[in-house]
């Protein structure tokens, strides 16, 4: 419970920082970031486990690649839901998957040294 809070929360800030180098994606504080990346995790558990699922061919011909396109458009999607979080356009959703999953790759050799 108390990783999954972590998780969660090391979401938010990273959702604040990739805010604050990126053009076109805002968050307009703390409580709009833990909402989002709730969101997010929602979103990526239910529709993107769907589409992961459908979209398996064209990941493994790109290598995992088309992964990250999916996880840029459920990005573009939590902006439907959560006011105070604003992505303008595909591509800065695209390097905020990007930044995400490196973050989350660090976290997850971070939880296998413990």
């Amino acid at each position: 419970m108390l990783r999954l809070l972590l998780n969660w929360l090391v979401n938010a800030i990273t959702l604040l920082l990739i805010a604050h180098l990126l053009h076109g994606f805002h968050v307009s504080g703390l409580v709009p970031a833990l909402i989002a990346a709730l969101v997010i995790g929602f979103l990526n558990a239910t529709l993107g486990a769907v589409l992961k699922f459908f979209t398996f061919p064209l990941s493994i011909i790109t290598f995992g690649l088309f992964l990250l396109v999916i996880n840029a458009l459920m990005i573009e999607m939590a902006t439907w839901f959560v006011p105070g979080f604003d992505v303008r356009g595909f591509w800065p959703a695209f390097i905020a998957a990007i930044i995400l999953a490196i973050v989350q790759l660090f976290f997850k050799q971070d939880k296998k040294k413990s």
